[in-house]
């Protein structure tokens, strides 16, 4: 009795260790954010001593961070869309169709986790610009509406669900799109929110490659406009850090509405070979 009062004892600790290890850097961000410019070179508590709230309107009005927020928005919600709908369809044919080369195709795509985002980046920008597409919402989304790493993770999803239920449904007369969206897909709501979560922080917090394709605010995202609002404005920590905390909202959102479906995907991705 104990030693499991000494394990749990110990388990608590380290979680609430770790836990700290990841709240306090928001909190450092957040006391930050409410302090005076003048403070925030001076002051090195993590809580708060100074309770500026004006701080927030100010940064948001020094930069156009609503129509940043607005091009977040739209390219996280349209490569999370091409995500779901791209990745599933190449996971299900992965995972139940037969075709010439499937297995050999398949670990290229493994193969291609490993090659470097900077490998690709110059041709994918060589093709976007011949496009036309700098500096448009077609540049930010198109060249990332599938994703290597969503197809392998739907794909062993997949392989996990039992080939017996897509027997029953075809025996009943479903056609392979029918039995795609009315059985495989309610029965991979959480890979689906897992991947969905993934995505959607891939994309809200992507620099580089929005870095590269927008010239303009009016189609700069979020994290190319705290980049600007830092080189515009110096070192204003207290602004930089409130227009950094408003930024990570959507995420943390995100985040908590589907944490729960996000334990159960990776807990039950995989189990299957």
């Amino acid at each position: 009795m104990r030693r499991s009062l000494r394990v749990n004892l110990a388990r608590h600790v380290v979680l609430i260790a770790g836990a700290a290890f990841v709240v306090v850097p928001f909190l450092w961000m957040f006391t930050t954010a409410l302090q005076t410019r003048a403070e925030t070179y001076t002051n090195t508590s993590i809580f708060p001593t100074s309770w500026h709230w004006e701080n927030f309107v100010k940064a948001w009005e020094a930069a156009p961070f609503g129509q940043y927020y607005l091009n977040s928005i739209v390219m996280a919600v349209g490569i999370v869309a091409g995500h779901l709908v791209l990745d599933a369809l190449a996971a299900y044919a992965f995972a139940r169709l037969s075709f010439p080369f499937k297995n050999a195709i398949f670990v290229v795509l493994l193969a291609a986790l490993l090659i470097p985002t900077f490998v690709t980046i110059i041709p994918a920008y060589a093709i976007v610009a011949d496009l036309g597409w700098i500096d448009t919402y077609w540049g930010l989304i198109v060249p990332r509406l599938a994703d290597v790493f969503g197809i392998i993770l739907l794909r062993q999803f997949f392989t996990s669900i039992p080939q017996e239920i897509e027997d029953a449904a075809r025996i009943d007369g479903c056609s392979r799109i029918g039995i795609f969206f009315r059985v495989i897909v309610p029965l991979s709501t959480p890979a689906f929110a897992t991947l969905a979560i993934f995505s959607f922080l891939f994309a809200w917090n992507d620099f580089l490659w929005p870095l590269l394709v927008t010239n303009t605010d009016e189609v700069r995202t979020i994290q190319i406009g705290l980049a600007s609002f830092v080189g515009r404005y110096g070192t204003s920590w207290n602004y930089l850090m409130a227009g950094t905390l408003t930024a990570t909202i959507p995420s943390i959102v995100v985040f908590l509405f589907f944490q729960r479906a996000l334990v159960r995907g990776i807990a039950t991705t995989g189990l299957k070979d």
